[in-house]
Parts: C-alpha cells; structure tokens; sequence
C-alpha cells in the first residue's frame, strides 16, 4: 500500500519540488518498504529515534530533521543529518554549528518562521531572521549553510487562510534572497504543505513538500 501511495502521490508533484516522506513514529519495515519504491528523503521529528532509523536502514537515505530541535539532542543527529528544517532562533543554529564543527560538516539549515494562526507553533518573524542574520556571531558560523525557510500553516479547512498563510512565508523566501541571499544559489528552499495541503503550497511555491499520513497512514501517537 506504501508503494501505491507514493505513486499516486509521486503523480501530483511537478518536477522542481521535492517529496519528503514523513515517517516519524513509523516502524523501519514501513520506511524499508517506502525506500524499496524508490523514495530515499525522509523526514523525523525525534532525533534519537531518527539516530536509531538511520542505523539500520540504508546508507544512501538523506534524512531531514523537521521537528523542534532541543540543543541537547542535536549531537544525536549531526554526523549525518542532510537538512535541518526547523532553525527557530539564534541560540540553536550556533549549537548546530557549534557540533558540526566537531564532525568537520557544513550542515544545511532552514530557517522557520511562525506563519499559523495558533500560538503552539514555533518559528522566527521576519524581524528576528534579520537581526540574525545581521549579527557577528552568525557571520563567525562557518559549519552552517542556511538553504531556505519552513513554515506549519494553521490546522483549518479554511483553504484561504492556508493559501494566505503560504503565501507570506514566499514573501518572506523572496525578501530574505533579496536582501542577504541574492548571490547564493543554495538559499532556494520553501518548506511548506503537508498531507491535507501539500497541492496549495506547491501552488504558492513550495520547494519541499512534508507528507506522512498519506504515505504512511494514521500516525501512531503511542509511540
């Protein structure tokens, strides 16, 4: 079933954007099964137990870290994480940069910002991505490289708030490349949709879509 969702999935997405399997509280049999049908990105939110994945499953995986990221679990993840996509404040991106350093990485980096309407989620506003990327201490991190940003729209089936949501965090893509990242070929991904809404953001620019239920099935919150 695995297989046959990915394809059908796979058959929605242009060329240009690119499929992150979600597979956090996911068995490795299922992620084994995703992997045998072609998919090698997958996304966790758990860095000990995407340490744990990473160990048992093939080395040619790029893995993307997507959850809120503790500073005392960074090490768990950095001798291999390929995109880190939930940077959400200063103090975090130079303890990422300060273990990379010790493995001798450049580690990719998204910046996240608050784009939803609930107050749970985590990000930066525009504000604070500029005072970072202003400061002296951002501009001595040299084993960080900061692609693009990510955003969670507001759990609702109101597509329009969606659509709106999605579309500030483009505005928010286009601004920071114009003002910091104009000569940089790396800074070109929007991290944006997931299962209900992944054909909207991809309408509003996603470069990376998150999809889990609909490859996976139901999470299991048991795990």
């Amino acid at each position: 079933m695995i297989k046959e969702n990915l394809e059908q999935i796979r058959a929605t997405i242009p060329s240009g954007v690119t499929l992150v399997a979600v597979s956090k509280t996911k068995p490795v049999s299922d992620l084994q099964e995703a992997y045998d049908a072609g998919q090698r990105i997958f996304g966790e939110n758990h860095a000990l137990e995407m340490r744990d994945k990473h160990e048992v499953l093939p080395r040619d995986i790029q893995w993307h870290f997507i959850g809120h990221l503790q500073t005392n679990k960074i090490k768990y993840i950095i001798p291999f994480v390929t995109l880190i996509h939930s940077i959400d404040t200063a103090n975090l991106l130079e303890a990422v940069n300060k273990e990379a350093k010790k493995h001798d990485r450049v580690v990719d980096c998204l910046l996240q910002f608050h784009i939803a309407q609930e107050e749970t989620k985590f990000g930066l506003t525009l504000d604070e991505a500029r005072q970072l990327l202003e400061s002296d201490i951002f501009k001595q991190m040299h084993n960080i490289r900061i692609c693009g940003v990510m955003g969670m729209a507001t759990f609702t089936d109101d597509e329009a708030e969606v659509r709106k949501e999605f579309k500030n965090l483009k505005t928010v893509f286009d601004t920071l490349k114009k003002e910091y990242f104009a000569d940089l070929p790396q800074f070109k991904e929007v991290s944006m949709g997931m299962s209900e809404d992944y054909p909207i953001a991809i309408e509003e620019g996603a470069t990376l879509v998150r999809i889990g239920s609909k490859i996976f099935g139901a999470r299991n919150y048991n795990v």
